[in-house]
């Protein structure tokens, strides 16, 4: 079966048009995609199909092509990721060629590209490159950026209220869905190929929901109780506090703060299909809301998803590399300590807080973490994979924090840090003294 229509002038055209649109890169490329496809309604499934598959292979390997075709205007990037990346054959492209390129397009697939740069070989921008070669060699570099230039699986989680992960798969492998358990996740499924699932009753139903298995991870290092009181501080559409909810069996309450509207109103329809009703979503204006206040020293358990640059996703997101710059990054680093020390606040006695990024950058993991309990002596590390132990999950190596990547994982790249604040010390005395008063009563 043919997934793509073929190569025709009007469709290499509409190709050269949507690259030329996106390349600037002033929005995320699947908005301005989006947005592209409802101006040309016309398209058909498959072609819209092979102009995303071809403007994110320009993406995924823009700076080897870059380099091949320094003056890169996007009719050239075009052919070159068609040909070069996409493997289409000169017969395929005859259609679309102009005078003198059948010879120039030969020459760019025999061209070498031995001695090549750090940053093009792991297609990576250089001031990335400098920030991970203090902690990295280059080889493991370029391993790195090779295994964020393929597309990202779909994977899938269990709503636990609703549904059991083997019940689920035995439902899909009924229906002829290729999949499998994720290997860490125990809520987690992972299609082999991607499927439209809006229409699928298990999606309906609110069975499943679309989220990473290295997104589920950090829902398991929260370890939520029944009857807890929990905040997903940047809940974003609310996946994490969706899962963490049904953990809770719906009892309790979760707060899904965010300051996005949009994003929040986006969890109103998951929230629907879950079935869950101890989830109150709220638009917080910033990380000193009122709303934050009053619930200072009540909170069982806190998550800091931290708003980052993202570059753990790149999979899935490949335009980041360059929308990303080594300024924004310090930006982000002063909101992360804000967010960070706000959310800390609301943290009881002998409460969790965990703070996660889907980075890969230090100075956006450990060094925010580091630095906020170098300030704040009340609270302490949790070793991750004690916690994993717990849950009978095997994944080692986490000590003391979670680090995935999709080169060792195969998620996306997440850096978690699991934290939690020291009891009250007068508490603490009180509760050994009545044990202390307890066995000695027992002993006579």
């Amino acid at each position: 079966m043919q997934l793509y229509s073929p190569l025709t002038p009007p469709l290499f055209n509409a190709l050269v048009t949507a690259l030329t649109a996106i390349l600037p890169l002033t929005s995320p490329a699947d908005v301005s995609l989006k947005f592209f496809f409802r101006d040309h309604p016309k398209l058909g499934l498959r072609d819209r199909g092979l102009i995303a598959e071809t403007i994110y292979a320009v993406l995924r390997h823009r700076r080897l092509i870059e380099h091949l075709v320094p003056e890169g205007t996007p009719r050239l990037m075009a052919l070159v990721a068609l040909t070069r990346v996409q493997g289409l054959s000169r017969r395929e492209l005859d259609p679309v060629l102009r005078g003198g390129e059948d010879k120039w397009l030969n020459d760019i697939k025999a061209a070498k590209t031995a001695n090549l740069s750090v940053g093009i070989e792991a297609e990576l921008p250089d001031w990335v490159v400098a920030k991970l070669q203090p902690f990295m060699t280059d080889a493991d570099i370029i391993e790195l950026g090779r295994s964020m230039m393929n597309a990202a699986p779909l994977d899938l989680r269990v709503n636990a209220l609703k549904a059991k992960r083997d019940a689920v798969l035995k439902r899909f492998q009924q229906e002829g869905i290729a999949c499998g358990a994720t290997p860490f996740s125990p809520l987690g499924i992972r299609l082999e190929s991607k499927i439209s699932l809006t229409k699928h009753a298990a999606f309906i139903e609110g069975f499943i929901e679309v989220q990473d298995e290295g997104s589920q991870l950090l829902g398991i290092l929260m370890e939520p109780k029944r009857g807890e009181m929990i905040v997903d501080f940047c809940a974003g559409a609310g996946g994490k506090s969706l899962m963490i909810g049904a953990a809770m069996a719906s009892t309790g309450r979760v707060y899904a703060f965010d300051v996005s509207e949009k994003r929040l109103t986006n969890l109103g329809p998951r929230l629907k299909r879950s079935g869950l009703s101890n989830i109150t979503p709220q638009r917080i204006l910033n990380e000193n809301d009122t709303r934050i206040k009053r619930l200072a020293g009540k909170v069982d358990r806190v998550l800091v998803d931290a708003p980052c640059t993202g570059l753990g996703t790149l999979r899935r997101n490949p335009d980041l590399k360059y929308r990303q710059t080594e300024a924004g990054l310090a930006e982000l680093n002063i909101k992360q300590a804000a967010i960070l020390a706000s959310a800390a606040r609301l943290v009881k006695r002998g409460g969790r807080l965990v703070y996660a990024t889907c980075s890969l950058m230090r100075e956006e993991n450990e060094m925010i973490v580091d630095a906020f309990l170098a300030a704040h002596p009340e609270f302490v590390t949790v070793i991750v994979n004690d916690i994993f132990v717990r849950q009978k999950i095997s994944l080692s190596g986490m000590q003391p924090y979670l680090r995935l990547t999709p080169r060792e994982h195969h998620t996306d790249g997440f850096f978690a840090a699991v934290m939690e604040r020291k009891p009250d010390e007068k508490i603490i005395t009180t509760a050994a003294k009545a044990k202390a008063k307890t066995t000695a009563e027992i002993a006579s």
